[in-house]
């Protein structure tokens, strides 16, 4: 009985993982198809890492003998993730860290080899329809990273660090900062269509996520169980999170028991559930929509 009870939850760690790492693939491809195919060969700048990664491929076309057609985009991103992940990683803890790095690690190796095969734009003539085309089937690729419980890191990673150290809300840096890579856009390329086409581009990027993910990001979570200490340190130390202890009290036996507050991302939530069940099987758990961006339990 108790060599079942130890394999289930390994079997279902297991499904879940090549689950996550399936679509961490897959989304990493629809990405790398949407820069090369559609985005770059318009100049479009969708903010972002690769936002700047695009405006540095054309900025250096010429300029390195061994890299004719301009800086590769993909190793120029990765240049920038690695030590946005790593301060992201010193600051936040970002729990998904490992399928992260996995994540914008295949973004790169996709992008640079589909550039290698893949010369020729997909459409000819027609920014508007790359620019359609591009934001909606990057805003699917960010999906299914969402989904695999990951991030492909980048500007994204660095808001939150930003909001994790001041007052402002993570949602509001990231419109800031993906503004700022599209006016370089602007400024580099000297085109008042670079910004018009790139802001269109986050737009349907933006509605295509927001179709497939429907709910709050961020959920309110309340645990009961008697294992108080092993739960702390499952939220703090291993996931990065904050949270509250509630005092409570039964009120059918009246025994004394804390509750757990926290605050989790959308995307954390199936661990979260898991590790918990993991260190105590009969821990009640319980979720609702966090419905507004408020201080952080803990603080």
């Amino acid at each position: 009985m108790t060599t079942q009870k130890l394999l289930v939850p390994s079997n279902a760690a297991l499904k879940r993982n090549v689950m996550d790492y399936s679509l961490i693939v897959v989304g990493s491809f629809l990405q790398a198809l949407s820069y090369v195919l559609f985005l770059a060969p318009y100049k479009i700048v969708p903010g972002g890492v690769y936002g700047v990664s695009i405006v540095i491929h054309y900025v250096t076309k010429d300029l390195f003998p061994f890299f004719p057609d301009g800086l590769p985009m993909g190793a120029t991103a990765l240049c920038f993730n690695i030590p946005l992940m790593i301060l992201a990683m010193k600051k936040i803890g970002l729990s998904s860290g490992p399928k992260t790095i996995v994540t914008f690690l295949l973004i790169s190796i996709f992008t640079d080899s589909l550039s290698y095969f893949l010369t020729d734009p997909l459409v000819e003539n027609d920014a508007f329809i790359a620019a359609f085309y591009g934001g909606a089937i990057l805003g699917l690729g960010v999906t299914c990273i969402f989904r695999a419980q990951s991030t492909s890191a980048g500007t994204d990673v660095l808001a939150r660090v930003i909001a994790n150290d001041s007052n402002l809300k993570v949602s509001n840096m990231i419109i800031v900062l993906d503004s700022a890579v599209v006016l370089l856009g602007l400024i580099v390329f000297k085109d008042w269509s670079v910004p018009l086409y790139s802001w269109f581009t986050i737009f349907v990027y933006g509605k295509i996520v927001e179709m497939f993910q429907t709910e709050n990001p961020n959920r309110a979570v309340f645990i009961v169980s008697r294992k108080t200490k092993e739960m702390r340190d499952l939220i703090v130390d291993k996931m990065g999170m904050r949270g509250t202890f509630i005092h409570g009290k039964g009120m059918y036996e009246g025994h004394e028991t804390e509750i757990i507050f926290t605050i989790a991302e959308r995307k954390d939530m199936p661990r979260l559930k898991d590790e918990v069940k993991e260190i105590d099987p009969h821990a009640f758990v319980s979720t609702m929509h966090a419905s507004k961006d408020s201080p952080r339990p803990g603080i």
